[in-house]
């Protein structure tokens, strides 16, 4: 017997909505963002893939993300990620198969023991898996940028920049955006998803799997500023980060920290530089 094969899940699904207002109430089709979850395998060597994380994300840019989450928690080197696919044991439904996926790593690399069991995470949360507040502030920091970083004019068009490739966000307005951007400005990769970290882990791991390196002078948010993506952006070697929002006062500590260039409540008009 044939089975039907399975669509993979789109970045937004339609649904009927009714709008109420003033006027009388208007039925009409809307967007949403997808949620669903993606498994994170690791695959040593030879080895039987060990499972590290389940993320709620919104599918899209897999590759990227599951090869960005292993960087930026610090579990992989760059240059370590040899392949990144989905899965296909022969155990998993046609649906699984499409949000699970393994990422291969050269020989020699092995996971800390805190990722041996199995972690999970909401699309809101990226210290989940951390044993403590302590253990976090541990940060596996890269060699500082030792490139220019944008000055203030600059920072005030990032958002701008950034929202032009912000299509998801234009269709459903439920997504957040992440971009690595030059100190001039320019836009290098931009990635959106339902999870503010997700959408980090997505925009690093374009870099890597092109082959580049994920350190940037930029790293440009769509919203707030939480201590785990300024962790992220530390771990990558990112020189500066622009938010729409504000930045968390573990934040701006870790920033500090770090030699992170913090800019919160960007817009075209103004910017606030934070320590």
């Amino acid at each position: 017997m044939t089975s039907e094969r399975v669509r993979r899940p789109g970045p937004s699904v339609r649904t009927r909505v009714t709008e109420h207002s003033d006027d009388a109430p208007v039925a009409r089709e809307d967007r949403l963002i997808t949620e669903e979850p993606l498994e994170i395998r690791v695959r040593v060597g030879g080895l039987e893939p060990q499972r590290a994380w389940v993320t709620m994300r919104t599918p899209g840019h897999d590759f990227d993300l599951a090869a960005g989450w292993l960087v930026n928690e610090g579990l992989a080197a760059p240059d370590a990620v040899t392949q990144v696919a989905y899965c296909t044991d022969v155990d998993l439904s046609p649906e699984q198969e499409l949000n699970v996926v393994t990422v291969s790593l050269s020989g020699g690399t092995a996971l800390p023991h805190r990722h041996a069991a199995v972690s999970a995470g909401s699309s809101a949360c990226g210290v989940c898996g951390k044993d403590s507040v302590a253990d976090a502030l541990a940060t596996r920091a890269a060699a500082p940028w030792p490139g220019p970083r944008p000055g203030a004019d600059v920072v005030r068009r990032l958002p701008g920049a950034l929202r032009t490739h912000q299509t998801l966000f234009a269709r459903t307005g439920g997504v957040h955006a992440a971009g690595l951007a030059d100190a001039d400005g320019t836009v290098l990769v931009v990635r959106e998803d339902v999870g503010r970290h997700n959408a980090v882990d997505k925009v690093v791991g374009a870099r890597v799997l092109a082959g580049r390196a994920p350190a940037a002078a930029c790293l440009v948010l769509s919203g707030r500023v939480g201590f785990e993506l300024v962790q992220k952006a530390a771990a990558s070697g990112i020189g500066s980060i622009v938010a729409v929002g504000a930045p968390t006062s573990l934040a701006a500590r870790l920033a500090a920290e770090a030699g992170i260039d913090l800019w919160g409540f960007t817009s075209e008009s103004r910017a606030v530089r934070y320590g």
